[in-house]
């Protein structure tokens, strides 16, 4: 038998397996894992997608798998809330008894761990990002690192999107036994992300896509655009993404709405589709905190347009500085104003070269393919080991 990839399955893999993929939203997993849910379910195996109900729930199930939903609050650390969560994930588990579980995002994979070894399921995890966890310090922040040492250590594999990250948990947790790889993030549909050339305009445009809280660079992205309005009043300078104001750190509605009346930036709220906004932008700007591998900057170099980015974890592996974009100093407001404006001195021709690199980049290290290809051979080892024990 052979798989989608041209290769011979392991007899492990030649048996349908119930796979459970569990992460926090089931938009997380129709934007993010649809790809890999897919090629699953060509190999013939049967999809459990485990999540909260969401509008993107049914598109999910049209996919071909069967949705599973569950309570799980992403808002803060309610301990009674988590407790319940286990217990759920234990009773979905044990009814739907999933031969393997991959998990996703935070409580997922905290919790998504504990339940599926309880019950002797192996389990795959994957860290997406450190988050605030790690850049925060206090009760909360030792809580939760506990929490990760006592599950991930239960964990047959563990993910990570890039080494800094992944040194950084092993410095922090402590589990020199811990089974782990290196994934380019959640890959890019290259089929999905046509590039696209520079459109010729008397005006640059910038936009930024993410969440609306702070660690994404919101705040210095906004100060910036101040800065660039009083010398190119003519720029540009979009915002889409999702409010969140229960969220702890989330950019309030009234921060967003100051800066729409004082003209700084154009806000696009939350869309479906990204693709027709980044082929309108002339740049991509994510000045985060730290990220695992940023999915919107990978999105703007399938579609070849250049991007500025923070020097942090992440972010610096999917931008060559220079030629598929510029790096700026985390939290610097000046420099990253400095970046947009050496961007609004380029050439439609200087930015689309720029954009070409990029694509490159994304052709070569950033392939869905490559991250389908990385579960399906792990998953056939894990079954394999499982087999002749």
């Amino acid at each position: 038998m052979l798989n989608i990839f041209g290769g011979k399955l392991t007899a492990a893999m030649q048996a349908l397996m119930k796979v459970a993929i569990t992460l926090n939203t089931s938009w997380n997993i129709y934007n993010f894992r649809l790809g890999l849910i897919k090629a699953f379910i060509n190999e013939g195996h049967e999809v459990l997608a485990i999540a909260p109900i969401d509008s993107f729930s049914k598109k999910i199930e049209k996919a071909g798998c069967t949705f599973v939903p569950i309570a799980l609050d992403n808002t803060g650390s309610n301990p009674f809330k988590d407790y319940l969560l286990l217990q759920e994930l234990k009773s979905v588990f044990r009814s739907h008894r999933p031969d393997i579980v991959l998990n996703f995002t935070i409580k997922p994979n905290i919790y998504g761990t504990l339940a599926a070894k309880q019950l002797k399921i192996p389990v795959i995890n994957n860290v997406s990002g450190l988050g605030t966890v790690f850049l925060a310090r206090g009760l909360t922040s030792m809580v939760a690192k506990q929490l990760y040492r006592w599950s991930f250590s239960r964990a047959n594999l563990v993910f990570f999107q890039n080494s800094d990250d992944l040194k950084v948990f092993q410095a922090e947790i402590n589990l020199p036994k811990l089974k782990t790889d290196l994934l380019p993030g959640s890959g890019i549909n290259l089929s999905h992300f046509q590039a696209t050339g520079q459109r010729e305009s008397e005006y640059t445009t910038f936009l930024l896509i993410a969440r609306l809280i702070k660690e994404k660079g919101i705040t210095e992205y906004i100060k910036a655009a101040k800065l660039i309005k009083e010398i190119y009043p003519g720029t540009k300078i979009q915002l889409l993404g999702k409010l969140d104001p229960s969220h702890v750190r989330g950019i309030s509605k009234e921060e967003i709405d100051e800066s729409i009346q004082s003209g700084a930036i154009e806000y696009l709220g939350e869309v479906e589709d990204v693709r027709p906004y980044i082929a309108n932008a002339s740049c991509v700007v994510l000045p985060s905190y730290g990220e695992g591998t940023p999915r919107t900057l990978l999105e703007a170099a399938a579609l070849r347009r250049p991007v500025i980015t923070t020097n942090v974890a992440g972010c610096r592996e999917v931008i060559v500085d220079g030629e598929t974009g510029l790096m700026c100093e985390v939290k610097n407001v000046n420099d990253l104003a400095d970046k947009m404006k050496r961007i609004c001195t380029m050439s439609t021709r200087q930015l689309d070269e720029w954009g070409k690199n990029g694509r490159a980049l994304v052709e070569e290290k950033f392939d869905e393919q490559l991250v389908i290809s990385r579960y399906l051979s792990h998953m056939a080892n894990i079954m394999n080991q499982i087999s002749h024990e």
